[in-house]
């Protein structure tokens, strides 16, 4: 059998959902899954039933400069397996490294011949955050530090776009997501430093220009943002865990919106599963809020909680309301 045919037969057999959940038979690439809403999206895409890839820089034998050894790329495809629809597959991957990317896809490729959906939530940018950037001006933040935003932040995403988007046009339904921070409608504001700023709204404007390259594949390419996220690394930072996250809220009032991984997780597996996803959603930016009322997600505790409404209307606007209020 050819190269060809063999790519032929493995679509035809891998294409059409089965009995292990909606998005069984779909080939899965969660770039920056070590942890976080990366993780969890890595999880549920599995839990649907999907064959998922997952890539980060902090193994067991080595950890990245974010510093965190509790949390590793090969925990993460054993979540994944563990789930019990699909199968993860760890790929360590330094995703601003051309070479190493170009190898993941290339295995992609012998492997399945196709990719069909991408998320791209890359960052590992917060050990520049706290000291370099918020309230200093762009001048007064180290350029080395900026310029590390960045390239986390930005060409990290170029990068990995570039090289896995052969594969995912190959579908027959490609689904593209840009993970960051704030909606479009939201980062109307500046987001406190230029280079967090420029950072942070790249994916959008990636996800927008994608989805016009996209479009004529019958392809979606969509900019999604969870709100405030109780990620491990946010957890560890109020001295916190999920089970009495709630016990941070005396230091900081805002983190009563707080939404877990999951939350985001779980809107972009409904997505994933919307045959009509390219109508609805190419090209736009949006929150795992609106994705969650759109397609009757709720987060592991039963609420629904909109923390860009919270921010812009209470923290921002004054508003005499309560975070209960936007959950």
């Amino acid at each position: 059998m050819s190269d060809q045919e063999n790519t032929i037969e493995n679509r035809h057999d891998t294409d059409h959902p089965g009995p292990a959940g909606p998005l069984a038979g779909r080939i899965a690439l969660v770039a920056g899954a070590t942890r976080g809403a990366g993780r969890a999206q890595a999880v549920e895409l599995g839990r649907a039933g999907a064959t998922v890839y997952v890539t980060g820089r902090t193994t067991r034998a080595r950890a990245s400069e974010v510093g965190r050894t509790s949390e590793t790329i090969e925990e993460t495809a054993e979540l994944v397996t563990a789930a019990g629809g699909g199968t993860g597959i760890a790929v360590p991957t330094d995703h601003l490294d051309e070479a190493q990317v170009r190898a993941l896809a290339g295995r992609i490729d012998r492997e399945h011949g196709r990719l069909d959906i991408l998320v791209n939530d890359l960052w590992g940018g917060e050990h520049l955050l706290a000291t370099s950037v918020f309230g200093k001006k762009s001048w007064e933040t180290p350029l080395a530090d900026g310029l590390g935003i960045l390239e986390l932040g930005a060409r990290s995403h170029v990068v990995t776009a570039a090289l896995l988007l052969p594969l995912l046009i190959r579908s027959d339904a490609p689904l593209h997501v840009e993970v960051t921070d704030g909606t479009a409608r939201y980062n109307r504001r500046y987001r406190e430093n230029m280079y967090y700023d420029l950072a942070k709204n790249a994916p959008i404007r990636l996800a927008f220009g994608l989805g016009q390259e996209l479009a004529e594949y019958g392809g979606a390419a969509v900019a999604v943002s969870p709100g405030f996220l109780r990620s491990e690394q946010m957890l560890s930072h109020f001295g916190v865990g999920e089970e009495n996250w709630r016990d941070a809220i005396a230091r900081e009032p805002s983190f009563a919106i707080a939404e877990s991984p999951y939350y985001l997780a779980r809107t972009i597996v409904a997505l994933a599963a919307d045959p009509d996803r390219a109508r609805r959603w190419n090209g736009r930016s949006t929150s795992s809020a609106e994705l969650a009322r759109v397609y009757g997600v709720t987060d592991v505790d039963g609420s629904r909680p909109d923390a860009w409404a919270y921010f812009e209307d209470v923290v921002h606007g004054g508003k005499e309301r309560t975070a209960d209020d936007y959950r």
